[in-house]
Parts: C-alpha cells; sequence; structure tokens
C-alpha cells in the first residue's frame, strides 16, 4: 500500500465518522498508481450506493471531506515517522457552511482529538461554535483601529 492509500485509508477513518459512515474517499484512476496525473479523488455515498466526483459535494460535504484528508495525512505522518508526534491543528473558518447535525459531528471529531492531548484551534465567526469552545481568545476590532484580545478560561 502506498502513502496516499494509507493517508486515505486514515482519512476515512475520520469521514465516516462525520458522516455517519455515508461517504467515503476513493482514489480515481488507483488501477494506473504510477500515472504522473494529480490526484484525482472521488466520493463513495454508502447511502444510495453511488461513486461520483468530490466536486459535487455541498460546502458542508467538502470542508468534512478536507478536514479528514487533513487528519489522515497527521495520522500517516505520525504513524510512519517512528516517534513524531503532530500535536497542534489549527482551522481557518469553513465551519459556515455546515448544518447544525454537521457541525455536531464535526466538533466531535475535533474534541476527540482534544481528548488525546492534540491542541485544536480553530478561527471562526460562526456565533454557534462560542458556545461549543470552552477557551477562547477573542480578537475584537477597535474603533481605535487596532484590535483587543479577550482570554476565556
Amino acid at each position: 500500500m502506498n502513502y496516499l492509500d494509507r493517508i486515505l485509508r486514515h482519512a476515512n477513518t475520520r469521514l465516516m465518522q462525520m458522516t455517519a459512515g455515508q461517504y467515503e474517499l476513493e482514489r480515481i484512476g488507483a488501477e494506473n498508481q504510477r500515472s504522473q496525473s494529480g490526484l484525482d479523488l472521488g466520493i463513495i455515498d454508502h447511502y444510495n450506493g453511488t461513486r461520483r466526483s468530490v466536486k459535487t459535494l455541498s460546502g458542508g460535504e467538502s470542508f468534512k471531506a478536507s478536514l479528514a484528508l487533513a487528519l489522515g495525512l497527521s495520522d500517516e505522518v505520525q504513524s510512519a515517522a517512528g516517534g513524531i508526534r503532530l500535536d497542534t491543528l489549527f482551522l481557518d473558518e469553513g465551519f459556515g457552511s455546515l448544518d447544525d447535525e454537521s457541525l455536531e459531528q464535526a466538533m466531535r471529531v475535533l474534541a476527540g482529538l482534544t481528548e488525546g492531548d492534540r491542541l485544536v484551534g480553530i478561527i471562526s465567526h460562526v456565533g454557534a461554535l462560542k458556545d461549543r469552545i470552552d477557551r477562547q481568545v477573542v480578537v475584537r476590532k477597535a474603533r481605535t483601529g487596532g484590535s483587543t484580545v479577550e482570554l476565556i478560561v
């Protein structure tokens, strides 16, 4: 199994958690793995038994697939690098495209990371996240042109 396939295996574990078993990523054209073409991914929809391009995913679904790939890469680097730990993950926006259920699923996955001693930083303007995140750094634009920072612990 090559490096990309191992990343996808890890990513799919995460994606299946975030989509209640609905979606799984697959390589398109994986039978010719020596190809010099780019990374072509498809999505398997286990709810209706179809395969389609990742380009057809909604904004929220794309966010979950991207998050799953980032986490899958992190998981594979840690498992292959003999002791290297990637303890910090920053997510910049993306949550605004999630419906309430999808937001809850994504937050459960991220909470699982923090239980494993990882630091997860979320940069977002989504108000619903305020109630779900215990420790916050709130940055507000000041009228004087600068910014103020408030720590909420």
